[in-house]
């Protein structure tokens, strides 16, 4: 059965519960084998609640919600849930022990949904790097070849679900943490509109709002029924999303339209190289949807060229990292010096303890002119815009280190690799990657699409046309539980 189990995405999973032809704690049980036996190979779960997730699934309190029993995990990263470990990937933290007290808004959210969670997976220390590699718990490995990186930072996540481990994980966005390890996985990857997931009540604006909470899946239909539990205003929330016209998962299969969608193969201002790879893949889906009744046309808006387009970002991850640092000096009553975390997280604290209350206000002002100028592109007449994911193919684990000589040396890597993906946390658009290539090699390459602030509903549209005429549900790695 549990072979079987892998090959699911969790609507199905959750049908088999409605159905009466599986219980709870028989998912719960698959789920858990699949785990003991795969993740050696993965590193993707870090810490374990089996047993509370067993009782959980035996309860006759377990939540009725639509994904009632269906093995879940949680990216230690922002989300955490009550009673159990939260690291963030910090040495210090897993040192100490560190739990939670409570479940974040978003945690009490995929409860109600009726998930079980099963443990906490993998992640860079405080989640800066577009790799999963920290110091605390070491790497986790791609299972479509485990010598590259899963992405991150949502990294221990889509290894994971990649790998059949469970049919669907949780994951969070502030520069393409979501995006960046679907495309690198092969999975379905949707970073919502800002204010459309709350990240409450510890947290309310991440970043300045760069951040955004939701899940990687293996089906379009997932990850719009799962927005369709998570999403929405919880009081105290600075901000939230236009509510939608009907739930997400009604979007799924419906007709698009005939749409008007830009293409876009060269990063922002030509400042780095795209990898063949990458604009193969980019090039294949623009022909995939112009046979689908769509115009594609070479056009992107001329906002994302201007060379100060990226600064106001560095400056807020700078200022936040230096913050986070003496966030968890008070909490844990133990000032953080240089050798309690890692030398990249130092490093980029010290250039943000630099940062004035000007520069930060003139940061957040420049990236608010930003999008206002990017809305204008899509006020004109588009309605995507279609780009690669990312600039390579997955690197080599290791690709990301930092060194003693250049402790930034993966955060400036970084700063090239996620060319594509961190605009539309700056503006705060609804984007979505999707596994529609592999390579010579056997990797999957992930094209992006971007629509208006608050247009989820078109992005799920033609994701779902996309995955109807291009299946990759019957992909599987070489490390899977099938």
């Amino acid at each position: 059965m549990s072979d079987d189990l892998a090959l699911l995405d969790a609507t199905a999973h959750a049908d088999l519960v409605r159905r009466g032809d599986a219980s709870p704690r028989e998912l719960v049980d698959a789920a858990i084998g699949r785990i003991e036996r795969l993740n050696p190979q993965l590193n993707a779960v870090i810490t374990t609640r089996f047993e509370k997730a067993r009782a959980e699934a035996a309860s006759p309190t377990l939540p009725e919600g639509p994904f009632r029993g269906v093995p879940f995990l949680l990216k230690d990263l922002v989300c955490h849930s009550a009673g159990d470990p939260y690291h963030a990937g910090m040495k210090l933290l897993r040192d100490r022990r560190w739990t939670e007290a409570h479940d974040t808004h978003l945690a009490a959210k995929f409860r109600a949904a009726g998930f079980v969670f099963l443990g906490k997976t993998n992640t860079p220390e405080l989640g800066p790097t577009p790799t999963t590699e920290p110091l605390a718990y070491g790497p986790t490995r791609n299972p479509w070849d485990t010598t590259r990186s899963p992405g991150g930072s949502s990294g221990g996540s889509a290894a994971a679900v990649a790998a059949g481990l469970v049919p669907i994980a949780h994951a969070n966005d502030g520069g393409g943490s979501i995006r960046i390890p679907a495309s690198e996985c092969g999975l379905v990857g949707l970073k919502p509109s800002r204010g459309r997931t709350s990240s409450g009540p510890d947290v309310s604006d991440a970043w300045a709002g760069m951040t955004a909470e939701h899940v990687v899946a293996r089906s379009v239909r997932d990850s719009a029924a799962v927005l369709d539990a998570v999403a929405g205003y919880v009081p105290g929330d600075p901000y939230v999303a236009p509510a939608p016209v009907r739930p997400f998962r009604q979007e799924v299969n419906a007709a698009p339209g005939a749409l008007r969608i830009g293409l876009m193969v060269q990063t922002p201002a030509n400042q780095y190289d795209v990898h063949p790879d990458c604009l193969a893949a980019v090039r294949s889906a623009a022909k995939l949807l112009a046979s689908l009744g769509h115009r594609v046309d070479e056009a992107h808006p001329e906002a994302l060229d201007d060379p100060e387009a990226g600064r106001g970002s560095l400056t807020i991850v700078t200022a936040w990292t230096a913050r986070d640092l003496a966030f968890w000096s008070e909490r844990t009553g133990h000032t953080i010096g240089p050798h309690d975390v890692e030398p990249m997280i130092w490093a980029i604290a010290e250039i943000g303890r630099k940062v004035s209350a000007v520069e930060y206000i003139d940061a957040t002002q420049a990236m608010q002119r930003l999008a206002r100028r990017m809305a204008g592109w899509w006020a004109s007449g588009f309605d995507l815009l279609l780009t690669p994911t990312l600039v390579a193919p997955p690197p080599p684990l290791g690709h990301f280190d930092a060194t003693p000589d250049d402790p930034l040396r993966g955060f400036s890597r970084g700063g090239a690799f996620v060319s594509f993906t961190i605009p539309w946390n700056v503006t705060g658009q609804p984007a979505i990657s999707l596994p529609l290539h592999w390579n010579a090699d056997g990797l999957p390459i992930g094209v992006q699409l971007v629509a208006a602030y608050g247009r989820e509903d078109l992005l799920i549209r033609i994701a779902s046309q996309l995955e109807e005429a291009a299946p990759w549900r019957d992909r599987r790695p070489p490390v899977h539980a099938a």
